[in-house]
């Protein structure tokens, strides 16, 4: 009986011990856990997000770049997209003053930062140290494509693009490096066999894909999620420069090569005129900035620039591409006001439309516009003394940036097939004589301008 008494006074114990365990956390849960988190919400303003991974690992990267003086400057798309819809909010923030993580702390793969090669001094003990303070970094590198087929330099590497992960986030550094023409560019990023497939999700990099060149940005500095960093002073203008901003080289080792097979003009005359081309091709290119226009290299212009990287010294012209939908009414004035008169104007502007101007040294600026049918393009052609119309075909292109005499212009990213449409497949023959109205390979009549017609579409200055 004593034995019973003694397990029957045990089990109420336990179960009165388990009754007031319950109820414990009960309280603590629907009444203490809710009056402490009330107070703590208010005292530290709720620092959400601040905790994650993302937003520790973008603090740790700035600090390790400004402890080493490294000027980066964000160009992440997405965060300089949130950035450019609250602009005012981030350029009046200050250190320390955010209680929310509202753009370091949106979800992705990585964060994307810039640096300008020239500017940075200690590369080698930048990536030591980012290894010691727990990253993981990849250095991407490649040959200067300029110095590609001089032999004693075309071996030389230079650094493109970084990647450094921390916990499961990712930096990518893109290396832009000063070029000629006042601009930036960055490499190609090409995955070597020894790079471990795994190591980043790559397909996602918003840079890399392809060389890209981009207008020097001004930069300002902005406190974002409660960091200090560098962001383009206009970050629109750097957004609306990514979707268009892929380069194409010009073909340094094929160029050397023909003036090895086709001695260069190297006379007083040809020296003459490539420098007075190039200065009319400053000129209209700047003329076109202004109006927002458009460009590109094109006709005999852009076969100088893909066969030999340079003028051909006896084609006597400038020759621009422009899509007729970015046709300003302005740009005879603008043109004329820059000191370019105009010399003849043929065509209208729905059909055929050719502008001239006349340079200095009796080198001329020819502008063809072009119309987009529905699986091909044209350009068209008027003879003054007949009236008859002419129209060159060509396949659908796109447009690329690319570098010629110390210039970003553009010209047709399908740069073969334009000038293979043009020029035919011997377009790496020098050809001195030119006839427009027979020599091009996609020329083909296109009727004749009604005579009642002749005083608007055939205009001679």
């Amino acid at each position: 009986m004593s034995r019973i008494n003694k397990n029957v006074i045990l089990a109420l114990l336990t179960l009165t011990s388990s009754a007031f365990l319950l109820f414990q956390l009960y309280y603590y849960k629907h009444y203490l856990s809710a009056k402490n988190g009330a107070g703590l919400s208010k005292s530290k303003g709720s620092r959400i997000g601040f905790d994650g991974t993302q937003w520790r690992t973008v603090k740790k990267f700035i600090m390790l770049t400004s402890s080493q003086n490294v000027p980066v400057f964000l160009i992440d798309p997405l965060i300089l997209e949130l950035i450019n819809k609250n602009f005012e909010q981030v350029k009046n923030a200050s250190h320390g003053s955010a209680s929310e993580c509202k753009f370091f702390c949106v979800p992705r793969d990585f964060t994307a930062f810039a640096l300008q090669y020239h500017l940075w001094k200690n590369e080698e003990s930048w990536f030591r140290i980012a290894e010691n303070m727990g990253f993981q970094c990849v250095k991407f590198e490649s040959k200067d494509p300029r110095l590609d087929g001089i032999d004693s330099l075309s071996g030389t590497e230079i650094p493109l693009h970084y990647i450094c992960t921390l916990a499961s986030h990712a930096v990518h550094l893109v290396v832009f490096h000063e070029r000629s023409g006042n601009y930036l560019w960055h490499g190609h990023l090409r995955l070597k066999g020894h790079i471990d497939r795994k190591f980043v999700p790559f397909r996602k990099l918003q840079f890399g894909r392809y060389p890209g060149a981009f207008d020097r940005p001004e930069l300002q500095q902005v406190t974002i999620d409660g960091l200090e960093v560098l962001i383009p002073k206009d970050p629109m203008h750097f957004l609306e420069e990514i979707p268009h901003s892929r380069f194409i080289e010009c073909r340094y080792k094929e160029a050397r090569a023909f003036f090895q097979q086709y001695l260069d003009d190297n006379t007083v005359e040809a020296m003459a005129f490539r420098k007075s081309a190039k200065e009319l091709l400053q000129l209209a290119a700047k003329t076109l900035k202004k109006l927002g226009v458009r460009f590109w290299l094109s006709s005999g212009t852009c076969l100088g620039w893909y066969r030999q990287c340079g003028i051909i010294p006896y084609s006597k012209d400038v020759d621009l591409g422009i899509f007729i939908q970015d046709y300003k009414s302005d740009i005879i004035s603008a043109f004329q006001d820059a000191g370019l008169p105009l010399k003849h104007k043929f065509g209208k502007v729905e059909d055929s439309l050719e502008l001239s101007f006349q340079g200095k040294d009796d080198v001329k600026l020819d502008i063809f516009f072009f119309y987009e049918e529905t699986d091909y393009m044209w350009n068209g052609g008027t003879q003054a003394k007949t009236g008859k119309k002419f129209k060159y075909l060509f396949p659908k292109f796109t447009l690329c940036w690319t570098e010629f005499v110390d210039m970003k212009v553009r010209v047709p990213c399908e740069t073969i097939e334009y000038i293979e449409a043009n020029y035919g497949k011997t377009w790496k023959v020098p050809v001195r004589t030119w006839d427009w109205k027979r020599s091009p390979h996609n020329v083909q009549p296109n009727g004749v301008w009604p005579i009642s017609e002749w005083d608007e579409v055939i205009q001679l200055y």
